[in-house]
Order: C-alpha cells, then structure tokens, then sequence
C-alpha cells in the first residue's frame, strides 16, 4: 500500500509549519509537498527558518507558489497525485483587512477557488482547509458551537474564511468531496506570528516600551495551543469525514482551549514567562485604549463535537504554552 501524498498550502507559515514539524516528529510516512508563496506580510527570515527545519525531513518537498496563480496550482497538481490536500495558506489579520482589502480576494477567495477546482479535477480524497473563529462575528451566544448561525462577519478577512466555508459545501454537494472546515480560535506558540499579540508584546516589552491593552483590557480570547492544532489535525487526516444531516461528507470543527482569558489576566501570564526566561527584568505597566474596529469582544469555542468525534480536546494551560513560547522566543533571538 503506498503512502498517502499530502499537500500543505501555507508551508512556511506559524501553523503549516507546525504540522509539517509535527507530523514528521511522530513518526508519520506520508510524502508531504509544501507549498507557500513566501510574502512579506511579515518577517520574511522567520518564513526561512521555519523552512530550514523542515530540510530534514525526507519525505518533505518545498515549492515556491502562490495558491491564486491557477496556472502554477494546475501544473502543480498535474504533476502530484494528491490523497489529501490542507489548505492552511491564506492572507492573515483582522486589522490588517481594513487597509489592504484586495490580498483577502486574492488569497481567501481567488486562492481558495483554486484549490477547489484542483481537487475536484483529480480525485483527491479530502480537502482540509482553516477557517477562523472569527466567522461567529458579533454572535452574544457563547460557548460558538458549529451550529450557530454565522451571517454577521464584522470583517472582511471574517467574511473572506466564510465564503470557504460556503464554497467547500457547494464543491461537496455538487462532486461529493469530502470537506472538513477548521475553525481555529486565536492560535499562539513557537515561531508564531510577529503579528499575533503575543509576539508584538514581547518585542515592545524588551525594549521597554508600553503595550496597549484594547477595550481596557476587558476582550477574552480562547487562546489555542499550537501542539493541539497539530494533534486534531493529525487525528483528521486519519479518518474518514463523518457524514452531515444533509448525508454529505462535510463537516466544521471549533478547534479552541474552551476556556477564554481575559486580556489583561494574558498579558499578566505573558510578562510572567518572560520574566522567568530572563527575557525581560520586570512587567510594564500596559496603556489602555477603547475597541478597535473590526474586533471582538470574545471568543469561545464549544468543542463538543471535536471530542465526540476524535476523543480529543485542546487543553494546553495558558502558562504551560506561553513558557513554551518564551523558552523558543529566548533561543531563536537572543542566543
């Protein structure tokens, strides 16, 4: 029986990365081709680095392309015979959607038609691809279950990982692809995104500089550990999807901690592990400032159904991964 091929778009990013990484760490014998296009939304040298740990792996292939160039996707998957696809590149960012607009077309829209009509012209198997928690909007309703109604995206990257969402239903019930959508909620760990709060807090921290607290602090996140993305992913690949009320092989899943930190109480955590890594010599007290547009006020994750299915939850400690997090954050920029 031959090993399964697998693509992974969005290869050199903070969570394709990581599953290459945690694939091959476990044991695993699939033939993995990545893919990214390695654009400079951020740090282009930590895209480099994450690649250079993944050399390697044997098993695992880099290619240099860019998911909304049909052309390059086509011939990639002319010369590929694909099992299964994770699609996981997409143009981050809540904030950064209000003033760059067009990279969401281009990348969460066009790029992901792309791969649609890839996979539907050969024969793959089952398309994986990463939603967003952000898709629940301003919904009043926690714990988000994958039942709410999701019609009130307060974003446009939001509604740009809805769209997914709504075109993966319609590629499935026209071909019958099986289909499973990933809604992750606000992922964090080594060689995470400089974007991401964490990382931005650290860097101004080390130059003593004051962090600004949004909301006065008072915003919670379900904040997701980068290793139980990796695990639930793992446990996806390796079955089948379970059909939907609608006897389709499409399925959504809330991949989150259950358990949301207010913003103040993880920027305390934060400074805590960094202080304790010798990262910095003492917490600064933070600004404090009103909501920005495009947030939300929470996030929480009901994740009823991932542990109904694959007997599994995310439950990694708030401390737990930000000591992780420092502990690399120390080795990579200040050995």
């Amino acid at each position: 029986m031959k090993n399964k091929t697998i693509l992974i778009t969005g290869a050199a990013g903070f969570i394709g990365f990581s599953l290459v990484d945690y694939l091959f760490k476990n044991g695993v014998t699939y033939n993995v081709v990545g893919i990214d296009n390695l654009n400079d939304y951020y740090d282009v040298n930590l895209k480099n680095a994450r690649l250079e740990v993944l050399k390697k792996y044997s098993n695992f292939r880099f290619l240099k392309l860019d998911i909304s160039n049909k052309e390059e996707m086509i011939n990639l998957f002319n010369k590929y015979n694909f099992d299964i696809v994770i699609n996981l590149a997409a143009q981050a960012g809540v904030r950064y959607s209000i003033t760059n607009p067009d990279a969401y077309i281009q990348s969460n829209v066009i790029g992901f038609f792309n791969i649609l009509e890839c996979v539907r012209h050969h024969n793959v198997k089952h398309l994986i691809y990463a939603s967003s928690s952000s898709v629940y909007g301003g919904n009043k309703k926690v714990p988000y279950s994958e039942e709410d109604k999701v019609t009130k995206p307060v974003s446009l990257y939001a509604a740009s990982k809805l769209s997914n969402e709504l075109f993966a239903y319609s590629y499935c019930k026209l071909y019958k692809i099986p289909m499973t959508g990933l809604r992750f909620f606000t992922v964090y760990g080594p060689y995470g995104r400089p974007d991401m709060a964490y990382f931005s807090f650290t860097n101004k921290l080390r130059k003593k500089e004051p962090v600004t607290l949004f909301n006065y602090g008072d915003m919670y996140r379900d904040f997701t550990y980068i290793d139980d993305i990796c695990i639930t992913i793992s446990k996806i690949i390796e079955s089948d999807v379970k059909l939907n009320d609608d006897k389709l092989p499409y399925q959504i899943y809330n991949i989150g901690n259950h358990n949301p930190v207010s913003l103040k109480e993880f920027y305390d955590t934060l400074c805590e592990c960094l202080i304790d890594q010798g990262i910095i010599d003492e917490k600064i007290e933070p600004k404090y400032a009103e909501m920005q547009k495009g947030d939300v006020y929470q996030t929480y994750a009901d994740t009823t159904k991932l542990r109904k299915d694959f007997d599994f939850k995310p439950s990694t400690s708030l401390k737990d991964g930000l000591t992780k997090y420092a502990r690399w954050y120390k080795d990579y920029y200040l050995k």
